[in-house]
């Protein structure tokens, strides 16, 4: 047994043995991606994996497979279709990344996902460390990685203070990973470092008398595992508003117009959104819409880096009012849901509008 402050070289050199005997025992093997383990199916499935835990990836990405079995099927579906099998998953940027770096690889890489690490990187979405897995789970490549699971492991077994955010510390484990991830047995090692941090080494909960690396991790010899990896810096969230303006067809369709395709839900439909009340009053107006809207509840909404509170009007279509009069606006009828792709809140409000209560709308202006 190594005292946890062994030198580095054979602590680094322990790891790999000793999460490969685990994986064996009680890695994940059966996930949907993990069968026929090509570079497109690993590809798809760690795009849908950054942010978003397993158990709500399956449906989506089986879905998706079903759907897009290939590369060139991807490439080639509307990005509008990609989207709808993305509604509900979030970080559409995700979903249009995908969808861009398909077309790229049918027209610069004879539609074959191309095998260099430098040449994945420079699709669209994939970062050094989704290169690296890509490469090494669907190629068997030596390759390291640096997810948030791997971070938190290799944070705590090496005792790494500081968040993986600052230039030093993410070079510093950048060189760990490096270090550790064997000759051989890539693929199985990087799935294995991915499930220990999902499933054992947790970020509230970690369970160190279940972790194989818990000899020779400093955290855990040292009472540390709460405190590491280090929190990043807060600050105050800034904190937005809008109102939504949801016009409703005496036949339940809802006006829906697309949004423009970078920035916040870019590419998806929604409610036409104002910054300001009067601005979405104004519009209604402009459209001689003659009676007051009937406001709902505030809806909350969390973004990465900023909350927004969305503020719903709902107005009865007016016979005279001409809103749906060009492409980037349709009428959604929930009976009959067209095949694109839907904001998360304007799913819930959809959602809301067609249960059993129907409208409710608060009174208050």
């Amino acid at each position: 047994m190594l005292p946890a402050r062994a030198s580095l070289a054979v602590r680094c050199s322990g790891v790999a043995t000793a999460l490969l005997t685990w994986f064996e025992r009680a890695g994940r093997k059966h996930l949907p991606w993990q069968r026929e383990p090509t570079a497109y199916r690993v590809w798809v499935s760690e795009i849908m994996l950054q942010q978003t835990q397993v158990v709500t990836v399956i449906d989506y990405y089986q879905r998706f497979m079903a759907r897009f079995a290939d590369i060139a099927a991807l490439a080639a579906a509307p990005v509008d279709e990609v989207l709808h099998l993305w509604t509900g998953l979030g970080y559409y940027a995700r979903a249009r990344n995908l969808h861009r770096a398909a077309q790229l690889i049918m027209t610069e890489h004879a539609g074959r996902f191309p095998q260099q690490l430098d040449q994945v990187q420079a699709l669209p979405g994939i970062g050094r460390s989704t290169a690296g897995a890509i490469l090494s789970l669907a190629c068997s490549q030596r390759h390291a990685i640096l997810d948030g699971n791997v971070k938190r492991v290799l944070s705590r077994y090496f005792a790494i203070h500081g968040h993986a955010s600052q230039p030093q510390v993410e070079r510093q484990l950048w060189a760990l990973a490096q270090q550790c991830t064997p000759e051989q047995s890539v693929a199985e090692y990087t799935q294995a470092i991915m499930d220990l941090g999902a499933t054992v080494c947790t970020r509230a909960r970690p369970q160190c008398p279940l972790c194989p690396l818990r000899e020779h991790c400093v955290a855990f010899a040292e009472g540390l595992q709460h405190t590491l990896p280090t929190p990043r810096p807060r600050k105050m969230r800034p904190q937005r508003s809008a109102y939504l303006v949801i016009l409703k067809r005496d036949d339940g369709a809802l006006l829906l117009e697309q949004r423009p395709p970078s920035g916040v839900w870019g590419g998806l439909w929604s409610f036409p959104q104002f910054e300001q009340r009067t601005a979405a009053l104004q519009w209604l107006g402009d459209s001689s819409h003659e009676r007051t809207p009937l406001p709902l509840p505030a809806y909350q909404h969390a973004f990465t880096h900023f909350d927004l509170t969305l503020h719903p009007l709902v107005a009865e279509f007016g016979a005279a009012m001409a809103v749906a009069d060009h492409a980037q606006r349709l009428w959604y009828d929930p009976r009959h849901p067209a095949r694109i792709g839907l904001a998360k809140p304007t799913l819930d409000l959809i959602a809301l509008l067609a249960g059993p209560a129907s409208l409710k709308p608060n009174q208050a202006s």
